[in-house]
Formats: C-alpha cells, sequence, structure tokens
C-alpha cells in the first residue's frame, strides 16, 4: 500500500536541520530546486494503494539511489550514513529521530519499481526544462560525444575480481595502520574460486574483529564493497559475462566490453539527451536520435558540434533538412561517395576501422588506385576470415570458401565540397572550440560518480545507473550556474 511520505513529520527535534545543515549545503540546495513529487507521479501505478503494508515512499527510494550516484557509495553505506548524517536525513525527509532503511530495499525497488520505466529520458527532461525555465540553457546547439562504461564482469575474471576488491581494502587498511600486515591471512595462489572466497571471508573477519580498524569509515567502505563482491558471486558461483555488453574498440589496438553512452550537451554543459548501447555501436548512428530528444526536451538547435563520427552522409542530409550547422570535420572514409551496405556497416572513428553487423572489426585497410589519375580511390577494408566462417550472420554476406572478406569505400574528393568549405570558415573555426566541453563531462561522470564501470549486469541497469548520474551532474551545474 502506498502513501505520500515526502513532506517531513512533525518532530520537536526538526530544527536541529536550521542549526547542523547549512544554507549552501548541497542536498539542501537540491531539495530547495526541485520537487521530487514527479517521481511519485511517475511510478504510482507500479503500487497498490489499497493492499498490504505501508510501502516505503517512492521519493525517498528515489532520493537514496541518488545519494548513492552523487557520493558514489555502496548500497549498505548510504543507509548507514543516512543514520548519522543530519544532510542525508534532511535531504530523505526523515525526522532526526527517525529509524533508516533495510539496505535490501534499494535492490527491490531498482528491480520492481524502477524496472521498465524510461528514468533516462524522464530524469534528463526534468533537469532540462528546469534549466530553462531558470534562463540558464541560452545557447542554440549541442555537443555530441560517447563515453564507455566497462561491463561490470570486465576486464577481471572472478578470481581476479576479488583480488582486486581485497587489495584496494589492505591497501586502505594500511593507510591507517601499517603494522596490521602481520594480522592479514595467507593470500591464495591457487586459480580457486573457493579458495578465494575463503581468503576474502578470512579478511573480513580479521578487520572486523578490530574495531579501531573496521570503524574507520574508508575500511568500512572498501569492506563493504568486497562484502557486496562476495554475495555476488556466492549467488552465481562465476561472474559470467553481461549477456547486454558487447566488445567495443577505442583504436585500432585498444578495446573494451562494456556499453556506450551517446551524449548531447548545451554549451552552459547541461545534457540535453542520452542514449545507452551496447560497446560496439558507433557513435554517427546515434546522432538523429541525440537530436530529436535535445528538442522533444525543449532545445532549440541550430548547430551540432562533434568528431568526425558524426559526419556521415545521412546525418549531413537530415542536418540540412532542418537547416543546421554540423561543425565536424569531415573523414572521406564515411562522407564522400557511395558505399555499399552503408546502413550495416559501422565506422569506429577511432580505430579508423569499420565494424561488420556482427560486431566485428577489419583488421587491416588498405587503399587502392593512384590519386589524381582520373579514377575514384578506394579504402578497402579485411575482416579476419575465421571469424567469418562461424558467424551467424554470414549468409549473403560471405561466401563459402572464399579465402578473404573485405568492405569498400569509394573516395569521392568532390561530394562534399559545400561542408568542405564550410569547415574553413570562421564560424566553424570558433564553435568547434567548445568541443573540449563535453570530454570534460565525460571526465566528470566517470572520476566524481563512477560511471568508467557497470555497476550491475545488463543495459536496463546501465541504463538505470546512467539517469542517477547524469541527473546527478545536471542538478550540480543547474546550482553552480544559478
Amino acid at each position: 500500500m502506498l502513501v505520500q511520505q515526502e513532506k517531513l513529520a512533525l518532530s520537536s527535534y526538526s530544527g536541529l536541520y536550521d542549526l547542523i545543515v547549512p544554507r549552501e549545503n548541497l542536498l539542501r540546495k537540491i531539495n530547495e530546486l526541485i520537487d521530487f513529487s514527479f517521481i511519485y507521479d511517475e511510478l504510482l501505478n507500479k503500487y497498490c494503494l489499497s493492499n498490504g503494508r505501508n510501502a516505503e515512499s517512492p521519493v525517498r527510494m528515489f532520493k537514496y539511489l541518488l545519494l548513492k550516484s552523487i557520493y558514489t557509495v555502496s548500497d549498505v553505506d548510504v543507509v548507514e550514513r543516512s543514520r548519522y548524517d543530519m544532510s542525508f536525513k534532511y535531504f530523505l525527509g526523515m525526522t532526526p529521530e527517525e529509524n533508516v532503511i533495510n539496505p535490501s530495499s534499494l535492490t527491490k525497488f531498482r528491480k520492481l519499481r524502477l524496472k521498465d520505466s524510461d528514468l533516462l529520458s524522464l530524469l534528463i527532461g526534468k533537469t532540462v526544462s528546469i534549466a530553462i525555465e531558470k534562463g540558464i540553457i541560452k545557447s542554440r546547439s549541442i555537443i555530441v560525444d560517447a563515453t564507455h562504461t566497462l561491463s561490470r564482469s570486465n576486464p577481471f575474471s572472478t578470481i581476479e575480481a576479488l583480488r582486486e576488491r581485497s587489495k584496494l581494502l589492505r591497501k586502505t587498511v594500511y593507510q591507517f595502520d601499517d603494522e596490521f600486515k602481520t594480522q592479514m591471512p595467507s593470500k591464495n595462489t591457487d586459480n580457486d574460486l573457493n579458495k578465494e572466497l575463503d581468503y576474502c571471508r578470512e579478511l573480513e573477519k580479521r578487520i572486523e574483529n578490530d574495531p579501531a580498524v573496521c570503524e574507520i569509515p574508508a575500511v568500512k567502505e572498501k569492506l563493504n564493497l568486497l562484502k557486496e563482491m562476495m554475495e555476488d558471486t556466492n549467488e552465481q558461483l562465476v561472474f559470467s559475462k553481461d549477456g547486454d555488453a558487447k566488445t567495443g574498440h577505442k583504436s585500432a589496438d585498444s578495446s573494451f566490453f562494456g556499453y556506450k553512452t551517446h551524449l548531447a550537451m548545451s554549451e552552459e554543459r547541461i545534457i540535453t539527451a542520452a542514449v545507452v548501447t551496447s560497446g560496439e555501436k558507433g557513435d554517427g548512428p546515434e546522432l538523429p536520435k541525440l537530436l530529436q530528444m535535445s528538442q522533444d526536451n525543449g532545445m532549440e538547435v541550430d548547430a551540432i558540434i562533434g568528431d568526425a563520427a558524426y559526419s556521415g552522409k545521412e546525418n549531413l542530409k537530415l542536418a540540412k533538412e532542418q537547416n543546421i550547422k554540423v561543425v565536424a570535420r569531415l573523414n572521406p572514409a564515411i562522407t564522400q561517395g557511395f558505399r555499399k551496405d552503408e546502413d550495416q556497416f559501422d565506422y569506429n572513428k577511432d580505430a579508423d576501422r569499420f565494424v561488420c553487423p556482427a560486431g566485428h572489426m577489419a583488421i587491416r585497410k588498405a587503399r587502392q588506385g593512384k590519386k589524381n589519375k582520373g579514377k575514384n580511390q578506394v579504402d578497402t577494408y579485411y575482416f579476419d576470415i575465421e571469424k567469418c566462417k562461424v558467424c551467424p550472420l554470414n549468409e549473403g554476406c560471405y561466401k563459402a570458401g572464399a579465402k578473404s572478406k573485405t568492405y569498400s569505400v569509394s573516395i569521392k574528393s568532390n561530394f562534399h565540397q559545400e561542408q568542405m568549405a564550410f569547415q574553413e570558415s570562421d564560424y566553424y573555426k570558433e564553435r568547434s572550440k567548445h568541443r573540449y566541453k563535453i570530454e570534460a563531462k565525460n571526465s566528470e561522470l566517470k572520476n566524481v560518480h563512477g560511471y568508467n564501470r557497470a555497476i550491475a549486469y545488463g543495459i536496463e541497469n546501465m541504463q538505470m545507473q546512467g539517469a542517477m548520474a547524469i541527473f546527478a551532474v545536471n542538478l550540480k551545474r543547474i546550482l553552480k550556474l544559478i
């Protein structure tokens, strides 16, 4: 049964908040900036209104998750800190003497209440509408880019992941008590998951037996993160690869296993749209969605600022139809001339390679034909034939018995004369200087809000993580500009 509980209950101790939580406190500012009742309205249909015991307020549960994203802590630690941190209690709408929830309630809330809700679009739309209402967004251009997030299961095996967690825990302990090294259990050197779990349990036991060390907040946080990973391992026995994550490429020689978040941002550094995909997806094909979502959220767009991945023929055509300038440098491999199956083969601008529909990247590239000889030059991309032989999508793509699989692009230098001329204009050169802003935003998401690695499996959970992180950075940016 759901009842609205957003407002502070009456308490003789509520006056403490005015004394302890200053006006400049971030959480107080967020509470004053935004009315969180829209969360209640969004999730109302996920609750029974007339049967069962009273449920915890969806607004409060959402705020717990927001605190997790702002401060990058575990479920256990955000609840524990809410027990004694008065700014947390104030933000959550609790009385000073009120007790906290059980941390397991947050998992249930994510799985039962937030599942199937388009939280990413909802939260971005809310912050953009606030920014427009406050007169913060004045620019008419969006900056676009994609940032990658490693899957929770990558790049470590289960044992490697546990060892990394236990290593961080030990290093934190030694910062406060270097002599504790003599009390540590012997490390497991075998490639045996059960033995590694036994070592982690013994490590946990010895640290918890020393209250002077265990109660240090930094140690406690690392210990709780290790416990969460141990629980996950106990449930699954092994960390299977994330079924929704895919291998993407940051360059021709480096790859990652995980997801991409494609972002659009105003020049005031407010994120106006986001699309989460698996890691192998190209950046350029997501531009139409980012543009449409930004416009739906109230942005007026007359320029798109990005890198070469966004200067594809279809994107230039779409922009021209809406009288929008594309401030993105042309790349002959994807923008000039006709190429077969261009809706199936994505160009990865970081690696300068094409990726086939199955997600395999070309292993090498060669240019054929001589420049200025009256004939078109062709870039030919070669794929790993052994992968093509067993690929489930090889029908109509790979001919049985063929000794190679290639994909060619015709280079026609005069196809985009208009865009090439635009690249030399003062307007283009001035607008392109703003692209660095989104790199800084990607860095903030990763380094401050833990967006460098997924905290759960599956693309739905990645979208939820993205929604909370982007909501947090947008609110912080709005408060700074106000």
